[in-house]
């Protein structure tokens, strides 16, 4: 499973709540309108994120892709017939953004139930098949490890989501996840 996650932040002159409408409208067209291999989508807004171009507040969009052939039809859909105009508002009123393609390597992909987020590297020296055989012990339970692909994003190498705040001795950059929109909750209104 891979997720496709975004980052956005609106101009300083935008009314933050109509582009979180706006926002939201385009990820309730979008799931209304799923293209082949996209399997969900979840917005967090979180703050002082040193990878991103911006001070204030942003907004972190994960898409969650079967597999990299689930990409061409997202980048499609996301422009064109339904999605064109919801997506089109909130794009005019982006003071900036920035992506990141992630593959999960342990735990869940339920990333809605998240409300922190540790972003770290690998310590230096370790293997990987060790550094993933600790992390099956240090990942609370509910939680995923995700893992960039091939340099593809601002963040360090992995990110461990989860429902509670990790411990254990993982250090990176902590950030709370507050949580904006997720197709779960829209998907049961329906």
């Amino acid at each position: 499973m891979l997720a496709y996650v975004f980052w956005h932040w609106p101009h300083p002159t935008v009314n933050r709540d109509l582009y979180r409408a706006q926002l939201i409208e385009f990820h309730e067209t979008l799931c209304a309108n799923k293209p082949p291999g996209f399997l969900s989508s979840t917005v967090f807004l979180i703050n002082h994120a040193n990878w991103l171009n911006t001070a204030g507040p942003a907004f972190e969009d994960w898409y969650l892709l079967s597999d990299s052939a689930g990409m061409d039809p997202l980048n499609q859909a996301a422009v064109t017939g339904p999605c064109e105009q919801p997506h089109n508002l909130v794009a005019r009123q982006a003071a900036g953004g920035t992506a990141g393609l992630y593959r999960l390597r342990i735990g869940t992909a339920d990333v809605s139930s998240s409300s922190h987020a540790l972003w770290f590297s690998k310590p230096e020296g370790e293997a990987y098949k060790d550094f993933f055989r600790r992390m099956q012990d240090l990942c609370p339970e509910g939680s995923g490890l995700w893992g960039r692909q091939m340099t593809l994003g601002p963040t360090t190498e992995f990110c461990l989501l989860s429902p509670i705040e990790p411990t254990g001795g993982l250090t990176g950059q902590q950030v709370s996840l507050e949580l904006v929109w997720s197709d779960i909750q829209f998907n049961k209104e329906r």
